[in-house]
């Protein structure tokens, strides 16, 4: 997936097992749910001031990096190490896992969020097909074999999702950094299937913002925080997307700003038949949840939010 295969506006053309990040429509039957906790990969292991134990050098220099100029915060050197601190969350396609990156003997170094999509036999796409719908590549042998969920298709299929979650944030990161209407994590690089983000939350604690859905916020703040969402939802369709998943698990507050994270299943609103409905389930889920919380459901109303949103996108 390439960055142009995301069109600016105007371009036409589960019985199943739970995972941290399912979907969530029950969510309002659910008591709040844990806070993650980080597992040290090898609590044993003792420090080597050579070689640390789970150390690895940077991949700076491999991967497909981020959009310019970089944050300050980052550490692009290629002497960095990087060190695996465990995970932080698991799900139905990716784990997600804290990584500190530093540069040894100095103060330079900075968390991050590593997203690594499962070999073949391990993924659960069970939901893949809909979102891939406008997602194609140039070879048809490619596409024969994604559509057939061979072991090869699921492979690019795998590659299709980080690519797409990079390419989406990339140029929602732009949009954000330019106009402020939208946060997302800054994407750091993308190396096969591994995407590496910034990390939101408390670097010194190394604790990960909350989602929405762990937050009982007081009725300014939800305010707020619905006005954000609708912001970010157009700035999304006037780029021609759809999130496609959200929910208020997908959704971080970070000192009182509303994060959006999760994207490898970005729905492309013209391009995807389906786009539309995912464009309105998305509305309809992240609306029930700030009109449980009190805000009016006037003011939540989810198809004259979707009306708006089509018309951004340009579909209406």
């Amino acid at each position: 997936m390439r960055d142009d295969d995301f069109p600016a506006r105007g371009r036409r053309g589960r019985g199943k097992s739970r995972f941290d990040d399912d979907d969530e429509p029950h969510f309002l039957k659910r008591g709040r749910p844990a806070e993650p906790v980080l597992t040290d990969p090898d609590p044993e292991a003792g420090p080597d001031d050579d070689a640390p134990a789970g150390d690895a050098w940077s991949t700076w220099d491999q991967a497909v990096h981020g959009p310019e100029p970089h944050p300050g915060w980052l550490v692009t050197e290629l002497a960095a190490r990087d060190t695996d601190l465990g995970v932080l969350k698991t799900g139905k396609e990716a784990d997600v896992h804290l990584l500190r990156r530093a540069v040894p003997d100095t103060d330079r170094s900075c968390l991050l969020a590593v997203k690594r999509y499962r070999d073949a036999q391990h993924r659960l796409f069970h939901r893949d097909a809909g979102y891939l719908e406008g997602r194609r590549v140039r070879r048809s042998r490619e596409n024969r074999a994604m559509a057939g969920r061979t072991a090869f298709g699921r492979q690019m299929i795998a590659g299709q999702w980080a690519a797409a979650e990079f390419a989406a944030l990339s140029r929602l990161w732009e949009i954000g950094a330019e106009h402020g209407r939208i946060a997302v994590p800054y994407p750091v690089q993308l190396l096969g299937t591994e995407l590496m983000l910034e990390f939101v939350g408390d670097p010194d604690e190394g604790l990960a913002a909350p989602r929405l859905a762990q937050c009982r916020p007081e009725p300014v703040e939800l305010r707020s925080l619905w006005e954000q969402l609708v912001d970010a939802l157009v700035v999304l369709a006037r780029a021609g997307f759809a999130h496609g998943d959200l929910s208020p698990y997908n959704l971080l507050v970070h000192a009182g700003r509303l994060v959006m994270i999760d994207l490898p299943q970005v729905v492309d609103v013209v391009a995807n038949p389906q786009g539309p409905e995912f464009l309105a389930r998305d509305v309809r889920v992240v609306g029930a949840w700030f009109t449980s919380r009190g805000l009016p459901a006037g003011d939540t109303d989810p198809a004259a939010l979707t009306a708006l949103l089509l018309r951004e996108a340009g579909i209406r």
